[in-house]
Order: C-alpha cells, then structure tokens, then sequence
C-alpha cells in the first residue's frame, strides 16, 4: 500500500510493511513504554542527547518510536517554560508524560506527508528505472543533510533526521554521517533505527544514546495488529510464538496465511521418519515461480522456525505455547534428549546456509524444499524416539 501526498503518490518505500499503516502514520505505540519513559526522562531533566540509537528486532516499533520522539520534539517549542521572569528568575517547563501528540497538529499532518521542513528521512532510495530500491543507503543520500540543515535553520526550531535502518549504510555513506554526529548543528537531533547495532561502526555507536526495545507479549502484540487494521482473533499466542513478538513479522505471517502454513509443516513432519511424499511434492511446488517468491520465502523461514524450536525442546526449553496442533508432542517425540538437539541445532544451521545460498545463485525453489524435508526426515530416522 502506497501513502498518499497530497494529490501525488508517494514511490514505493523500502520502510513500509505491505498492507500496513507506515510507521511515520502511527500514533499508538504498544509494549515499549520502557524505551519511551527513557527519552522522556532525559527530555525532562534536560539531558537530551543529539543523537539516538533506537535497537532491537525487526517489527518491534523501533521506526514507529523514532517518529513518534521526531514529532513531539517538532511539536514542542524549545525552551517552553525557561524564559527569565522579571527578576531572570528561571521558570519551571512543565514535565511532559507523553510523546503522544493529535492527528489535528499541523506537525503530524505535515510529517504524515513527507512535508515537514524540519524533519528528513534518510533511507534506501528508489529507483525507478530498475524498478527497484537500492541494495544499501547510499552517501549522497546522507550528503543530502547539509542542504536540509541548511535551509530547515532559517525556520528556527529543532530540526530532526531519521536513518531507517542505519543498517544499511554503506561504508562511504556511515562515513558521513559519522561526521555529522560529530559535529551536530545546533538543535539537531538524529535518530537511527537500527535491526543489528554490531553492524554499525563503533565510533558511530558511541556518540549515540540506546534505546533498547524488546519482542511484544501476546497481548500488545494483539493490540498492535488491531490498530493495523488485523484481527488476529484467536490466533495471538501463535502468531506471537511464531513471529517472535514482531509485529511487522506477524503482518507477514498474517497476509501470506503463515499459520495456516506451519500447520501444514507440522502435518507433514508428523509422520516422519515415513512422511508422505505427495504432500511434501505438493509443498515443493506451491514455491515455483515468480509469482510465489513470497510464498518460497515464506516456507524456508517456517521450516527454519521449526528446527530452531525443535532444537530448543531437545535442550529443555519447550514452545510454552504450541503454534499448531500437535507440535508439542511432535516435538517430545523427534527430540527425546539432548544429542537430539544437537542434531536438530547442526541441521538448522546447515540448511539456513544452504538456503540462503540457493537463494543467491538462484536455484530451483522445489528443489532445495524438497532437499531440505528429506534432511530433516534423514535426521529424524537417527535421533527420533521410537
């Protein structure tokens, strides 16, 4: 789904999870009050740091958070409250409780719209003869922010900078940014959203301030997805388990039928080590083609899910919730001890490499799928119990 500007369209956007709300169109974050009482002390004891490195999985609200902090402090003037009386006797500013501001602002209305001159977005660029975004944020992406600190000055006021995801930098473009954290121009704030902190330089890690976020519980998790437009009805705590309390995985799982799925996996690991090959064949195909690129990645990452919980059980750390119908016991019986799940764990780490390189040098998808189940079932005819 593409975001209306005005009467234009915006061109694809690399941050936006299909079929959702983008995060710079959400109001309500759930499950992350931590992260947010954070910032909101350090803005009320005026310890505002100028740039901030917003952490944790994918599908948390880390971006959603990083606009949510972009609009309050766009929204608010500086220094409300610490003008000098007629003596210059200093006036308290009233603490703020609430990142939360209305959608009736003109600061959400315009940032809503990619229209806010105080605000800029850095982030993998289109590009439209190719059809496609580019692999990494490139540095005249990052070159942009002289021109933009430049001309948003004259405005006054804070001025904001968010780099969704700082991830993707590439070498030259982390390079400039570094620079300008080291030199920030006054009132500037930078806030990067980040998947893989370890992936970023450390000279760019230590001249930000973290704010960690953590998986959703079921219940947030639910809440989320309502807010998105998704009833996940009785189907929370799986998605929870499944998605690792990622919202944006589990829109994922929702739009392209992910429990369903599994279901359909744990059917078919059920009968192993004799497993059906009709059901398996007819897996396979499902994944052939251009039109089912989604529906093949979405299988290998379930098949990943799955030998990485069946490891886990074998370990003594079982799913507390099941994520389909008869997975716990299928568990109990293809992992009985702890040589089982080391096997399973040796497993999940070879076809995670094989997969990822099928998928560079283009493989047959049925091909690797069906490779993929006759491993699993080769394993469980060694360690399953009888």
């Amino acid at each position: 789904m593409r975001a209306p500007v005005g009467d234009m369209e915006l061109p694809p956007e690399a941050d936006r999870t299909a079929g959702a709300p983008h995060p710079r169109e959400t109001l309500h974050l759930f499950g992350q009050t931590a992260a947010e009482t954070d910032f909101l002390d350090a803005f009320n004891a005026d310890r505002l740091h100028h740039a901030w490195l917003i952490t944790g999985p994918k599908g948390v609200g880390k971006a959603t958070l990083a606009w949510r902090i972009a609009r309050f402090l766009l929204d608010r003037p500086i220094d409300a409250g610490h003008d000098g009386g007629m003596f210059g006797d200093a006036i308290a500013r009233p603490n703020a409780d609430t990142l939360q501001i209305g959608y009736d602002t003109p600061v959400y209305r315009r940032s809503a719209q990619l229209a806010e001159p105080r605000l800029c977005l850095v982030r993998r660029a289109w590009d439209a003869k190719k059809g496609k975004h580019a692999a990494q944020i490139s540095v005249d992406e990052v070159r942009k922010l002289n021109s933009f600190f430049h001309m948003s000055a004259a405005d006054g006021g804070r001025r904001v900078v968010i780099v969704d995801a700082a991830d993707e930098l590439n070498v030259s473009a982390a390079n400039a940014l570094l620079k300008t954290l080291e030199e920030p121009p006054k009132d500037a704030f930078l806030l990067l959203v980040s998947h893989q902190p370890s992936r970023l330089l450390p000279t760019i890690r230590s001249r930000c301030r973290e704010l960690r976020l953590g998986p959703l519980d079921p219940e947030n998790l639910a809440q989320a997805l309502d807010a998105a437009g998704f009833d996940a009805a009785d189907r929370t705590d799986a998605l929870a388990e499944l998605a690792g309390g990622s919202v944006g995985e589990a829109l994922r799982l929702t739009n392209q039928d992910g429990i369903e799925t599994y279901a359909e996996l744990i059917a078919l690991f059920s009968k192993m080590p004799q497993f059906e090959r009709p059901r398996a064949l007819k897996l396979a195909e499902s994944c052939v083609g251009a039109a089912n690129v989604a529906r093949y990645d979405l299988v290998v990452g379930l098949m990943d899910k799955f030998l990485i919980r069946l490891a886990r059980s074998g370990a003594g750390r079982p799913p507390l919730v099941e994520a389909a119908n008869g997975e716990a016991a299928l568990m109990v019986r293809l992992a009985p001890e702890g040589q089982a799940a080391k096997a399973w764990a040796v497993l999940q780490q070879t076809l995670s490499a094989r997969a990822a390189h099928a998928k560079a040098v283009n493989l047959d998808p049925a091909a690797l799928i069906l490779d993929m189940i006759f491993e699993i079932n080769d394993t469980a005819s060694r360690v399953a119990a009888p």
